[in-house]
Protein backbone atom coordinates (compact mmCIF):
# COMPACT_ATOMS: atom_id res chain seq x y z
CA UNK A 1 0.00 0.00 0.00
CA UNK A 2 1.11 3.32 -0.57
CA UNK A 3 0.65 6.56 1.76
CA UNK A 4 1.61 9.73 1.12
CA UNK A 5 2.65 12.54 3.89
CA UNK A 6 3.22 16.40 3.37
CA UNK A 7 6.68 17.90 5.14
CA UNK A 8 8.94 20.17 4.62
CA UNK A 9 12.81 21.49 4.79
CA UNK A 10 14.42 24.47 5.34
CA UNK A 11 16.82 25.65 2.62
CA UNK A 12 18.32 29.06 3.56
CA UNK A 13 16.02 30.64 5.63
CA UNK A 14 12.57 29.44 3.68
CA UNK A 15 11.40 26.59 3.56
CA UNK A 16 10.07 24.19 0.34
CA UNK A 17 7.59 21.42 0.04
CA UNK A 18 8.58 17.87 0.68
CA UNK A 19 6.39 14.99 -0.25
CA UNK A 20 7.17 12.25 2.08
CA UNK A 21 6.07 9.01 -0.07
CA UNK A 22 5.57 5.66 1.91
CA UNK A 23 5.14 2.28 -0.04
CA UNK A 24 4.83 -1.30 2.03
CA UNK A 25 5.45 -3.97 -0.17
CA UNK A 26 5.50 -7.85 0.07
CA UNK A 27 8.85 -8.80 0.08
CA UNK A 28 12.06 -9.56 2.61
CA UNK A 29 11.89 -7.30 5.39
CA UNK A 30 13.91 -4.18 4.54
CA UNK A 31 13.37 0.09 5.12
CA UNK A 32 15.16 2.07 2.53
CA UNK A 33 15.01 5.61 2.14
CA UNK A 34 15.64 7.56 -1.15
CA UNK A 35 15.57 11.32 -2.25
CA UNK A 36 19.40 12.29 -1.48
CA UNK A 37 18.81 11.68 2.30
CA UNK A 38 21.66 12.65 4.64
CA UNK A 39 22.93 11.02 7.79
CA UNK A 40 20.62 11.85 10.38
CA UNK A 41 17.60 11.10 7.41
CA UNK A 42 18.71 7.85 7.02
CA UNK A 43 19.16 6.76 10.70
CA UNK A 44 15.18 7.74 11.33
CA UNK A 45 14.52 3.93 10.33
CA UNK A 46 15.69 2.63 13.71
CA UNK A 47 13.80 6.11 15.33
CA UNK A 48 11.12 5.67 13.18
CA UNK A 49 10.65 0.97 14.29
CA UNK A 50 11.06 2.27 18.41
CA UNK A 51 9.28 5.04 18.37
CA UNK A 52 6.40 2.87 16.54
CA UNK A 53 6.83 0.05 18.88
CA UNK A 54 6.99 1.46 21.76
CA UNK A 55 3.63 3.63 20.90
CA UNK A 56 1.36 0.19 21.32
CA UNK A 57 1.23 0.25 17.24
CA UNK A 58 2.04 -3.01 15.25
CA UNK A 59 4.77 -2.80 13.03
CA UNK A 60 4.46 -3.92 9.04
CA UNK A 61 5.59 -7.81 9.49
CA UNK A 62 7.72 -9.79 6.06
CA UNK A 63 7.27 -6.44 4.30
CA UNK A 64 9.64 -3.79 2.07
CA UNK A 65 9.36 -0.21 3.56
CA UNK A 66 10.29 1.98 0.56
CA UNK A 67 9.95 6.01 1.23
CA UNK A 68 10.85 8.26 -0.93
CA UNK A 69 11.45 11.97 -0.52
CA UNK A 70 10.33 14.07 -2.94
CA UNK A 71 11.60 16.28 -4.62
CA UNK A 72 14.70 13.87 -5.15
CA UNK A 73 17.21 16.37 -6.43
CA UNK A 74 17.86 17.88 -3.26
CA UNK A 75 19.85 16.80 -0.64
CA UNK A 76 17.70 16.31 2.59
CA UNK A 77 18.78 16.83 6.10
CA UNK A 78 18.36 16.72 9.55
CA UNK A 79 15.98 14.52 11.71
CA UNK A 80 12.30 17.02 11.10
CA UNK A 81 10.98 14.23 8.64
CA UNK A 82 10.81 11.39 11.72
CA UNK A 83 6.78 11.96 12.16
CA UNK A 84 5.88 12.10 8.73
CA UNK A 85 7.47 9.08 8.21
CA UNK A 86 6.01 6.88 11.04
CA UNK A 87 2.56 8.50 10.56
CA UNK A 88 3.45 7.17 6.62
CA UNK A 89 3.96 3.60 7.88
CA UNK A 90 0.69 3.65 9.86
CA UNK A 91 -1.26 5.15 6.73
CA UNK A 92 0.01 2.50 4.16
CA UNK A 93 -0.74 -0.17 7.08
CA UNK A 94 -4.54 1.17 7.50
CA UNK A 95 -4.02 2.44 11.08
CA UNK A 96 -4.32 6.20 10.32
CA UNK A 97 -7.00 7.67 8.25
CA UNK A 98 -5.91 9.02 5.08
CA UNK A 99 -8.69 11.80 4.46
CA UNK A 100 -6.83 14.29 6.57
CA UNK A 101 -3.46 14.10 5.25
CA UNK A 102 -3.66 16.31 2.36
CA UNK A 103 -4.51 19.10 4.60
CA UNK A 104 -2.07 19.17 6.97
CA UNK A 105 1.76 19.18 7.10
CA UNK A 106 4.05 17.24 9.91
CA UNK A 107 7.21 18.10 11.28
CA UNK A 108 9.15 16.80 14.10
CA UNK A 109 11.70 14.61 15.18
CA UNK A 110 10.68 10.96 17.38
CA UNK A 111 12.50 9.73 20.43
CA UNK A 112 12.30 6.35 20.71
CA UNK A 113 9.39 6.22 23.06
CA UNK A 114 7.41 8.01 20.69
CA UNK A 115 7.76 11.48 22.19
CA UNK A 116 8.25 14.49 19.16
CA UNK A 117 11.07 16.79 19.93
CA UNK A 118 11.49 20.39 18.64
CA UNK A 119 13.43 20.96 15.35
CA UNK A 120 15.03 24.08 13.79
CA UNK A 121 13.09 26.14 11.04
CA UNK A 122 9.37 25.69 12.48
CA UNK A 123 9.00 29.27 11.13
CA UNK A 124 9.83 28.67 8.15
CA UNK A 125 7.69 25.86 7.68
CA UNK A 126 4.50 27.28 9.21
CA UNK A 127 5.11 30.14 6.44
CA UNK A 128 5.52 27.85 3.40
CA UNK A 129 2.23 25.54 4.74
CA UNK A 130 0.58 28.68 4.83
CA UNK A 131 1.27 29.81 1.27
CA UNK A 132 0.69 25.81 -0.30
CA UNK A 133 -2.95 26.31 1.04
CA UNK A 134 -2.68 24.07 3.54
CA UNK A 135 -4.96 23.81 7.07
CA UNK A 136 -2.57 23.48 9.20
CA UNK A 137 0.55 22.19 10.36
CA UNK A 138 1.13 19.38 13.27
CA UNK A 139 4.42 20.46 14.99
CA UNK A 140 6.30 20.20 18.32
CA UNK A 141 4.76 21.72 21.37
CA UNK A 142 8.05 23.92 21.67
CA UNK A 143 7.99 25.15 18.47
CA UNK A 144 4.24 26.26 18.65
CA UNK A 145 5.27 29.27 19.87
CA UNK A 146 7.43 30.36 16.92
CA UNK A 147 4.80 28.57 14.40
CA UNK A 148 2.02 30.57 15.86
CA UNK A 149 2.80 34.27 14.77
CA UNK A 150 2.05 32.84 11.09
CA UNK A 151 -1.77 34.10 10.45
CA UNK A 152 -4.32 31.85 8.53
CA UNK A 153 -3.47 28.46 9.57
CA UNK A 154 -3.96 26.50 12.24
CA UNK A 155 -0.81 25.37 13.90
CA UNK A 156 -1.27 22.37 15.85
CA UNK A 157 0.89 21.68 18.98
CA UNK A 158 1.99 17.88 19.28
CA UNK A 159 3.95 16.19 21.84
CA UNK A 160 4.03 12.24 21.09
CA UNK A 161 2.75 10.34 18.17
CA UNK A 162 -0.51 8.70 19.45
CA UNK A 163 -1.52 12.18 19.47
CA UNK A 164 -0.84 12.86 15.61
CA UNK A 165 -2.66 9.50 15.09
CA UNK A 166 -5.87 10.29 17.30
CA UNK A 167 -6.00 13.62 15.88
CA UNK A 168 -6.12 12.39 12.25
CA UNK A 169 -8.55 9.62 13.53
CA UNK A 170 -10.55 12.38 14.61
CA UNK A 171 -10.53 10.56 17.77
CA UNK A 172 -8.68 14.17 19.76
CA UNK A 173 -9.12 17.68 19.08
CA UNK A 174 -6.08 19.99 19.57
CA UNK A 175 -6.57 23.31 20.67
CA UNK A 176 -4.22 25.94 17.11
CA UNK A 177 -1.56 28.11 19.10
CA UNK A 178 -2.50 31.48 18.83
CA UNK A 179 -0.32 34.46 19.81
CA UNK A 180 -1.05 38.45 20.41
CA UNK A 181 1.40 40.25 18.20
CA UNK A 182 0.55 43.61 19.04
CA UNK A 183 1.33 42.58 23.05
CA UNK A 184 5.09 41.30 21.75
CA UNK A 185 5.75 44.18 20.47
CA UNK A 186 4.42 46.38 22.74
CA UNK A 187 5.75 44.06 25.77
CA UNK A 188 8.99 43.21 24.26
CA UNK A 189 10.86 46.87 23.34
CA UNK A 190 12.89 46.75 26.66
CA UNK A 191 16.54 48.31 26.61
CA UNK A 192 18.70 48.18 29.98
CA UNK A 193 20.85 50.52 28.70
CA UNK A 194 20.57 53.84 27.50
CA UNK A 195 22.34 56.67 25.72
CA UNK A 196 22.05 58.91 28.74
CA UNK A 197 24.46 56.59 30.56
CA UNK A 198 26.72 58.04 28.49
CA UNK A 199 29.55 60.55 30.24
CA UNK A 200 30.88 63.20 27.74
CA UNK A 201 31.91 62.18 23.89
CA UNK A 202 29.07 64.56 21.90
CA UNK A 203 30.58 64.22 19.15
CA UNK A 204 31.16 60.71 19.22
CA UNK A 205 27.28 60.56 19.85
CA UNK A 206 26.33 62.84 17.38
CA UNK A 207 28.36 60.49 14.45
CA UNK A 208 26.42 57.98 15.82
CA UNK A 209 22.87 59.51 15.61
CA UNK A 210 23.91 60.42 12.01
CA UNK A 211 24.91 57.12 10.98
CA UNK A 212 21.53 55.56 12.68
CA UNK A 213 19.79 58.18 10.82
CA UNK A 214 21.16 57.08 7.54
CA UNK A 215 21.94 53.49 8.59
CA UNK A 216 25.40 54.34 7.65
CA UNK A 217 28.71 51.71 8.85
CA UNK A 218 30.65 53.48 11.38
CA UNK A 219 34.00 53.01 12.95
CA UNK A 220 35.09 54.17 16.29
CA UNK A 221 38.87 54.92 16.69
CA UNK A 222 40.00 55.70 20.20
CA UNK A 223 42.77 54.75 23.03
CA UNK A 224 41.60 51.97 25.34
CA UNK A 225 38.55 53.04 28.04
CA UNK A 226 37.22 55.89 26.21
CA UNK A 227 33.76 54.36 25.72
CA UNK A 228 33.98 52.64 22.44
CA UNK A 229 32.00 49.83 23.47
CA UNK A 230 29.66 51.43 25.66
CA UNK A 231 28.59 53.35 22.77
CA UNK A 232 28.03 51.08 20.70
CA UNK A 233 25.96 48.69 22.88
CA UNK A 234 23.66 51.37 22.84
CA UNK A 235 22.93 51.63 19.27
CA UNK A 236 20.19 49.65 19.05
CA UNK A 237 18.29 51.83 21.53
CA UNK A 238 18.34 54.44 18.74
CA UNK A 239 17.38 52.71 16.28
CA UNK A 240 13.89 52.72 14.65
CA UNK A 241 11.89 49.71 16.10
CA UNK A 242 11.52 46.64 13.35
CA UNK A 243 8.15 46.23 11.92
CA UNK A 244 6.37 42.82 11.56
CA UNK A 245 8.18 41.66 8.25
CA UNK A 246 11.33 42.62 9.65
CA UNK A 247 10.86 40.81 12.70
CA UNK A 248 9.73 37.75 10.85
CA UNK A 249 12.53 38.02 8.96
CA UNK A 250 14.86 38.05 11.69
CA UNK A 251 13.34 35.62 13.91
CA UNK A 252 13.25 33.36 10.44
CA UNK A 253 17.10 32.94 11.03
CA UNK A 254 17.30 32.59 14.72
CA UNK A 255 15.04 29.58 14.10
CA UNK A 256 17.36 28.14 11.68
CA UNK A 257 20.06 28.59 13.08
CA UNK A 258 18.44 26.77 16.47
CA UNK A 259 18.84 29.85 18.54
CA UNK A 260 15.44 30.02 19.47
CA UNK A 261 14.17 29.01 23.20
CA UNK A 262 10.28 27.23 23.56
CA UNK A 263 8.95 30.52 25.02
CA UNK A 264 10.32 32.63 22.15
CA UNK A 265 7.84 34.13 19.84
CA UNK A 266 9.32 36.97 17.50
CA UNK A 267 12.29 38.83 17.89
CA UNK A 268 11.07 42.29 18.18
CA UNK A 269 14.30 43.91 19.53
CA UNK A 270 17.17 44.23 17.42
CA UNK A 271 19.67 42.06 17.11
CA UNK A 272 23.45 43.03 18.60
CA UNK A 273 26.03 41.05 17.45
CA UNK A 274 29.56 41.22 19.02
CA UNK A 275 31.82 38.69 17.65
CA UNK A 276 35.17 37.46 19.11
CA UNK A 277 38.09 38.63 17.09
CA UNK A 278 39.37 34.94 16.86
CA UNK A 279 36.22 33.57 14.78
CA UNK A 280 36.74 32.59 11.62
CA UNK A 281 35.16 33.48 8.39
CA UNK A 282 32.80 30.30 8.40
CA UNK A 283 31.23 31.86 12.04
CA UNK A 284 31.44 35.26 10.58
CA UNK A 285 30.08 34.53 7.21
CA UNK A 286 28.21 30.68 7.82
CA UNK A 287 29.01 28.05 6.11
CA UNK A 288 30.24 24.50 7.71
CA UNK A 289 29.97 21.01 6.56
CA UNK A 290 26.06 21.35 7.27
CA UNK A 291 25.74 25.37 6.33
CA UNK A 292 24.02 27.77 8.76
CA UNK A 293 23.82 31.36 9.14
CA UNK A 294 26.83 32.96 10.18
CA UNK A 295 27.28 36.16 12.92
CA UNK A 296 26.31 38.94 9.65
CA UNK A 297 22.77 37.30 9.15
CA UNK A 298 22.17 36.80 12.84
CA UNK A 299 22.82 40.56 12.69
CA UNK A 300 20.36 41.22 10.24
CA UNK A 301 18.55 44.36 10.62
CA UNK A 302 20.51 45.22 13.07
CA UNK A 303 24.04 46.43 14.65
CA UNK A 304 27.19 43.70 13.77
CA UNK A 305 30.06 45.12 16.56
CA UNK A 306 33.54 44.20 16.01
CA UNK A 307 35.65 44.96 18.27
CA UNK A 308 39.37 45.56 18.03
CA UNK A 309 38.99 45.51 14.24
CA UNK A 310 42.83 45.03 12.93
CA UNK A 311 43.31 41.77 15.55
CA UNK A 312 40.06 39.81 13.08
CA UNK A 313 42.06 37.84 10.40
CA UNK A 314 42.37 39.45 7.27
CA UNK A 315 40.54 36.75 5.33
CA UNK A 316 38.25 37.24 7.68
CA UNK A 317 37.34 40.78 6.95
CA UNK A 318 37.72 40.30 3.48
CA UNK A 319 34.95 38.11 3.53
CA UNK A 320 32.97 40.82 5.11
CA UNK A 321 32.73 42.83 1.65
CA UNK A 322 29.78 40.94 0.09
CA UNK A 323 27.08 41.33 2.77
CA UNK A 324 28.37 44.58 3.07
CA UNK A 325 27.70 45.99 -0.41
CA UNK A 326 24.83 43.59 -1.15
CA UNK A 327 22.77 43.06 2.06
CA UNK A 328 22.74 39.33 1.77
CA UNK A 329 25.66 36.63 1.60
CA UNK A 330 25.74 33.32 -0.51
CA UNK A 331 27.30 30.15 0.66
CA UNK A 332 28.11 27.85 -2.33
CA UNK A 333 28.45 24.22 -1.61
CA UNK A 334 28.49 21.18 -4.14
CA UNK A 335 24.98 19.70 -3.71
CA UNK A 336 23.86 23.33 -2.86
CA UNK A 337 23.83 27.18 -2.79
CA UNK A 338 22.46 28.52 0.06
CA UNK A 339 21.61 32.58 0.55
CA UNK A 340 21.20 34.13 3.76
CA UNK A 341 20.06 38.07 4.23
CA UNK A 342 22.62 40.01 5.97
CA UNK A 343 21.28 43.77 6.38
CA UNK A 344 23.56 44.96 9.34
CA UNK A 345 24.96 48.17 10.61
CA UNK A 346 28.56 47.62 10.99
CA UNK A 347 30.15 49.34 13.92
CA UNK A 348 33.55 48.65 14.40
CA UNK A 349 35.80 49.75 17.18
CA UNK A 350 39.85 50.08 17.14
CA UNK A 351 42.90 51.53 18.88
CA UNK A 352 44.96 53.75 16.72
CA UNK A 353 48.27 51.73 17.02
CA UNK A 354 49.21 48.92 18.87
CA UNK A 355 49.92 50.64 22.11
CA UNK A 356 46.86 52.04 21.71
CA UNK A 357 47.93 55.89 22.71
CA UNK A 358 49.06 56.88 19.30
CA UNK A 359 47.76 60.89 19.49
CA UNK A 360 46.80 60.45 22.83
CA UNK A 361 47.54 64.08 24.61
CA UNK A 362 48.56 61.90 28.26
CA UNK A 363 50.12 59.29 27.35
CA UNK A 364 53.27 58.72 25.23
CA UNK A 365 52.47 56.27 22.07
CA UNK A 366 55.42 53.44 22.35
CA UNK A 367 54.98 52.48 18.81
CA UNK A 368 57.33 53.31 15.89
CA UNK A 369 55.60 54.37 12.43
CA UNK A 370 56.17 51.49 11.36
CA UNK A 371 54.60 49.57 13.51
CA UNK A 372 51.41 51.88 13.38
CA UNK A 373 51.36 51.31 9.26
CA UNK A 374 51.19 47.53 9.52
CA UNK A 375 48.53 47.58 12.21
CA UNK A 376 46.44 49.94 10.29
CA UNK A 377 47.28 47.75 7.30
CA UNK A 378 45.74 44.93 8.59
CA UNK A 379 42.00 46.44 7.47
CA UNK A 380 42.19 46.73 3.50
CA UNK A 381 41.41 49.86 1.67
CA UNK A 382 38.12 48.50 -0.10
CA UNK A 383 37.07 47.52 3.19
CA UNK A 384 37.56 51.22 4.89
CA UNK A 385 35.87 52.16 1.66
CA UNK A 386 32.70 50.58 2.97
CA UNK A 387 32.77 52.62 6.16
CA UNK A 388 30.89 55.76 5.84
CA UNK A 389 32.26 57.16 9.25
CA UNK A 390 35.19 57.32 11.13
CA UNK A 391 35.39 59.22 14.22
CA UNK A 392 37.72 59.53 17.12
CA UNK A 393 37.15 58.91 20.36
CA UNK A 394 39.28 60.87 22.81
CA UNK A 395 39.97 60.28 26.28
CA UNK A 396 36.94 61.19 28.50
CA UNK A 397 37.44 64.62 31.04
CA UNK A 398 37.58 64.22 34.29
CA UNK A 399 34.98 67.49 34.62
CA UNK A 400 32.29 65.54 32.50
CA UNK A 401 33.01 61.99 34.56
CA UNK A 402 31.94 63.93 37.29
CA UNK A 403 28.96 66.34 35.81
CA UNK A 404 26.13 64.61 37.48
CA UNK A 405 24.06 65.92 35.18
CA UNK A 406 22.68 63.30 32.41
CA UNK A 407 23.06 63.80 29.06
CA UNK A 408 20.05 63.14 26.23
CA UNK A 409 17.87 59.98 26.67
CA UNK A 410 17.72 57.12 24.27
CA UNK A 411 14.59 57.96 23.24
CA UNK A 412 15.22 61.75 22.48
CA UNK A 413 17.58 60.95 19.75
CA UNK A 414 15.49 58.18 18.40
CA UNK A 415 12.82 60.55 17.55
CA UNK A 416 15.37 62.48 15.52
CA UNK A 417 16.62 59.74 13.48
CA UNK A 418 13.02 58.65 12.87
CA UNK A 419 12.24 61.71 11.41
CA UNK A 420 15.30 61.77 9.02
CA UNK A 421 14.53 57.98 8.07
CA UNK A 422 10.35 58.95 7.48
CA UNK A 423 12.21 61.71 5.34
CA UNK A 424 14.00 59.20 3.17
CA UNK A 425 11.11 56.21 3.32
CA UNK A 426 9.16 59.60 1.32
CA UNK A 427 11.81 60.38 -0.89
CA UNK A 428 12.23 57.16 -2.09
CA UNK A 429 8.54 55.93 -2.35
CA UNK A 430 8.54 52.45 -3.73
CA UNK A 431 12.04 52.05 -4.71
CA UNK A 432 13.55 48.52 -2.24
CA UNK A 433 15.70 51.25 -0.40
CA UNK A 434 14.89 51.90 2.99
CA UNK A 435 17.85 54.28 4.23
CA UNK A 436 20.09 57.07 2.54
CA UNK A 437 23.31 54.00 2.48
CA UNK A 438 21.84 52.15 0.16
CA UNK A 439 21.46 54.42 -2.50
CA UNK A 440 22.83 53.44 -5.83
CA UNK A 441 25.45 56.07 -7.44
CA UNK A 442 22.08 56.75 -10.01
CA UNK A 443 20.18 57.57 -6.99
CA UNK A 444 22.96 60.14 -5.71
CA UNK A 445 23.41 61.97 -8.63
CA UNK A 446 19.74 62.14 -8.64
CA UNK A 447 18.94 62.95 -4.99
CA UNK A 448 22.34 64.57 -3.63
CA UNK A 449 22.95 67.42 -5.92
CA UNK A 450 25.06 69.87 -4.19
CA UNK A 451 25.60 74.17 -4.79
CA UNK A 452 28.99 75.28 -6.27
CA UNK A 453 30.11 76.04 -2.95
CA UNK A 454 29.64 72.44 -1.33
CA UNK A 455 31.51 71.69 -4.57
CA UNK A 456 34.47 73.67 -4.11
CA UNK A 457 34.79 72.16 -0.80
CA UNK A 458 34.68 68.54 -1.75
CA UNK A 459 37.28 69.03 -4.47
CA UNK A 460 39.76 70.30 -2.05
CA UNK A 461 38.80 67.69 0.88
CA UNK A 462 39.18 64.83 -1.91
CA UNK A 463 42.19 65.88 -3.67
CA UNK A 464 44.11 66.67 -0.33
CA UNK A 465 43.07 63.09 1.21
CA UNK A 466 43.21 61.64 -1.79
CA UNK A 467 39.91 59.27 -1.72
CA UNK A 468 38.53 57.27 -3.38
CA UNK A 469 35.54 57.58 -6.22
CA UNK A 470 33.39 55.16 -3.55
CA UNK A 471 34.29 57.28 -0.53
CA UNK A 472 33.18 60.49 -2.27
CA UNK A 473 29.66 58.65 -2.81
CA UNK A 474 29.79 57.81 0.53
CA UNK A 475 30.53 61.56 2.19
CA UNK A 476 27.74 63.03 -0.20
CA UNK A 477 25.22 59.53 1.61
CA UNK A 478 26.20 61.25 4.57
CA UNK A 479 26.03 64.24 3.81
CA UNK A 480 22.40 63.63 2.66
CA UNK A 481 21.42 62.27 5.97
CA UNK A 482 23.01 65.18 8.13
CA UNK A 483 20.89 67.61 5.68
CA UNK A 484 17.88 64.81 7.19
CA UNK A 485 18.26 65.46 10.20
CA UNK A 486 17.82 69.39 9.64
CA UNK A 487 14.80 68.97 7.68
CA UNK A 488 16.75 70.59 4.63
CA UNK A 489 15.70 69.70 1.13
CA UNK A 490 19.12 70.32 -0.39
CA UNK A 491 22.34 69.87 0.91
CA UNK A 492 24.19 72.84 2.21
CA UNK A 493 27.66 73.60 2.45
CA UNK A 494 27.92 72.50 6.54
CA UNK A 495 26.53 69.46 5.67
CA UNK A 496 29.03 68.92 3.06
CA UNK A 497 31.81 69.84 5.29
CA UNK A 498 30.66 68.02 8.67
CA UNK A 499 30.63 64.94 6.41
CA UNK A 500 34.27 65.44 5.38
CA UNK A 501 34.90 65.59 9.22
CA UNK A 502 33.78 61.57 9.57
CA UNK A 503 36.96 60.51 7.31
CA UNK A 504 38.93 60.79 10.15
CA UNK A 505 41.04 57.79 9.08
CA UNK A 506 42.06 59.31 6.42
CA UNK A 507 43.62 62.02 8.19
CA UNK A 508 45.41 60.11 10.74
CA UNK A 509 46.99 58.14 7.84
CA UNK A 510 47.94 61.38 6.91
CA UNK A 511 49.04 62.29 9.77
CA UNK A 512 51.14 58.77 10.30
CA UNK A 513 52.96 59.69 7.18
Amino acid sequence: MLAKIISAAVLGIDAYRVDVEVDLSVGLPFFQTVGLPDGAVRESKDRVKSAIKNSGYDLPMNRRITVNLAPADIKKEGAAFDLAIATGILAAQGQVDSERLNDYLLLGELSLDGRIKPVKGALSVAVAARDYGLKGILLPQENSNEASVVNGMAVLPVSSLPEVVEFLNSARSITPGSINIENIFSSNINYSVDFSDVKGQEHVKRAIEVAVAGLHNIAMIGPPGTGKTMLAMRIPTIMPGMDFEEALETTKVYSVAGLLSADSTLITIRPFRAPHHTISDAGLIGGGARPKPGEVSLAHNGVLFLDELPEFKKNVLEALRQPMENGYVTISRAAVSLTYPARFMLVAAMNPCPCGHFGDPMKECACSVNDVMRYRAKMSGPLLDRIDIVVEVPPVKYRDLSNNSTGETSAEIQRRVIFARNAQLKRFGEKKIHANSQMSPRDIMRLCSIDPESSKLLELAIDRLGLSARAYHRILKVARTIADLEGSENIRVQHISEAIQYRALDRLIERVS
